[in-house]
């Protein structure tokens, strides 16, 4: 199914079983490293973010010696990745001289995975990833997406490319099966420019800074998102503070702190339907003492158990 290899060194996330697609079942979770998608040259392909994939398996190993110990974050005790349907994949590959090759790899895998009914976890990867992996979700008809960064990447286009970092959420707004996108966590000064907000909100799009959420909570994004909506959530690092996420390559002040996005993907799971999650912009050159990988480890280790509560309600 697509062009998959196996995690570097065999370490798999959280030391779950490696697999293939036929191995995934309904309700079950796959894990999916994304490295690169379309990046502006080819040094894009040889970028830090390119080795988050590697970076995030390694810190997240540990975690396998942990099962059946109690989990404050889920008020349960951690599930066990050996004996859930939690299957590793590896990573999407593809012709270095040929980006679209694993561009096309991943939307490939989303979309098997997704017609399993499983739950695609995606470690990518730079932000161009979030395009091919929302393509590969148009098995829902109408699937709004919850972007947690500190940009809009509402960008037409950057240097005559379309597809690339600073346009995901322009392309994934045209997709014909997405519905709104909210943005959340936007600070700062980045890539956009005035025109990019207005056309995002033209566009029916909702935008939530990082201060309306230090001000009013993360129901001011959760509110912005219909009880039982398909849901895809996109994480950008930056969209978190430097303090819980310092690995990437543009931090800024002010971000997101932890618990803002653990209960924004908890209490989105409990009224929504989870479609996938993914992560972008991780750049392990910058990280320390694996902050960054550890914490987006915690993110989707909540993910995972909270949808195994909800199922087994």
């Amino acid at each position: 199914m697509g062009n998959l290899t196996p995690p570097i060194d065999g370490r798999s996330f959280m030391g779950a079983r490696q697999g293939c697609v036929e191995d995934v079942c309904k309700g079950g979770f796959a894990v999916i490293g994304a490295p690169f998608g379309t990046p502006y040259d080819l040094r894009g392909i040889a970028s830090g973010a390119a080795d988050a994939p590697a970076a995030i398996r390694a810190a997240s190993y540990r975690y396998r010696a942990f099962a059946g110990r109690y989990d404050f974050d889920i008020g349960a005790p951690l599930f066990d990745p050996g004996q859930i349907d939690l299957h590793d994949l590896g990573d999407c590959a593809g012709d270095p001289a040929d980006p679209g090759t694993a561009v096309a790899a991943i939307e490939t895998t989303v979309r098997a995975v997704s017609a399993r009914g499983a739950l695609p976890i995606v470690l990518g990867g730079d932000d161009s990833t979030p395009i091919p992996i929302c393509a590969g979700l148009d098995g829902h008809s109408d699937i709004h997406v919850l972007q947690i960064d500190a940009h809009l990447d509402y960008r037409d286009e950057v240097r005559g490319q379309r597809y690339g970092y600073s346009s995901p959420m322009r392309r994934v707004r045209e997709m014909p099966h997405v519905g709104k996108i909210v943005h959340v966590g936007t600070r700062g000064i980045g890539s956009a420019h005035l025109q990019d907000m207005e056309d995002t909100l033209a566009a029916g799009n909702t935008i939530v800074t990082a201060r309306d959420i230090a001000r009013s909570g993360t129901g001011a994004a959760l509110s912005q998102l219909p009880d039982g909506a398909n849901v895809y959530v996109t994480i950008d690092c930056d969209g978190l503070d430097p303090s819980v996420m310092p690995g990437t390559s543009v931090p800024l002040p002010g971000g997101l702190a932890f618990y803002d996005v653990v209960d924004m993907v908890l209490d989105l799971i409990r009224r929504c339907h989870l479609r996938g999650i993914g992560f972008a912009e991780h750049y392990p050159e910058f990280d320390i003492n694996r902050h960054t990988a550890i914490a987006i480890t915690r993110i989707i280790s909540n993910a995972i158990g909270m949808s195994l509560r909800k199922q087994s309600a």
